[in-house]
């Protein structure tokens, strides 16, 4: 019976370690482009996507707004794109991200085992020209919500075995102006979609159809201005 109970638990921690294995693959980041191959009809990666790792702390966040507890990760797109893609999943866990900018809180935080319910969205602001970007200009900036996600399907799970990590796409309007995707200063937010604490590592990524030499993340400003200098 002992035997029998310890091939059971061993069994239950396999098919655990299987689902948390399962729940960090991450499919290639496709475009709203589709393309038939045989049968199936697949999505065509973006060309360009750029990785942020980071780690979101309970009280550390960056505005209350609508009485969610938002943070942020600034982006600067250096031309005009027909398309960007935002994308969001925690915890990282043991993802293999090439290329990736690594915060210094994802450093000094990457083996906890927090997560959260990712909800994001893809904000422009009024900013077009890097010289303009300030603390106190950002603060002051006009930023209009361009789109916004809470759970998707093409997502991995995340350790509990829920779809609930986040992806959006969002195609330029040229005919509205505050709708187009021009050069210019943008911000992913982040919260979770109940109004709770945002606590765990994250991976989030910003990717276009066209390749954007340029792109920079970055959690705050000062940050952001180090990397586009």
């Amino acid at each position: 019976m002992k035997k029998t109970l310890k091939g059971i638990m061993v069994l239950g921690m396999t098919i655990l370690s299987i689902s948390q294995a399962e729940a960090q693959k991450l499919k290639k980041f496709g475009s709203s482009t589709e393309k038939k191959i045989g049968p199936k009809t697949v999505r065509v990666p973006y060309t360009d996507v750029v990785s942020y790792l980071g780690y979101a702390a309970q009280g550390n966040e960056d505005e209350i707004k609508d009485g969610k507890k938002f943070h942020y990760i600034y982006v600067w797109i250096p031309a005009a794109a027909p398309e960007l893609g935002v994308r969001m999943v925690s915890p990282v866990g043991n993802m293999k991200i090439k290329n990736a900018i690594e915060s210094q809180e994802y450093l000094d935080n990457k083996d906890s085992k927090d997560y959260f319910d990712t909800y994001i969205t893809l904000e422009r602001s009024d900013i077009l020209k890097k010289e303009d970007i300030s603390t106190e200009a950002v603060a002051n900036a006009n930023w209009v919500t361009l789109e916004r996600n809470d759970d998707n399907s093409e997502m991995p799970k995340d350790p509990a075995g829920r779809k609930y990590n986040s992806l959006l796409r969002y195609k330029s309007e040229i005919s509205d102006p505050l709708k187009a995707l021009t050069v210019g200063l943008y911000r992913v937010g982040f919260t979770t979609y109940k109004k709770g604490q945002v606590s765990g590592t994250f991976l989030a990524e910003v990717a276009a159809p066209i390749k954007l030499p340029g792109v920079e993340m970055a959690k705050t400003i000062d940050a952001l201005l180090e990397q586009i200098k």
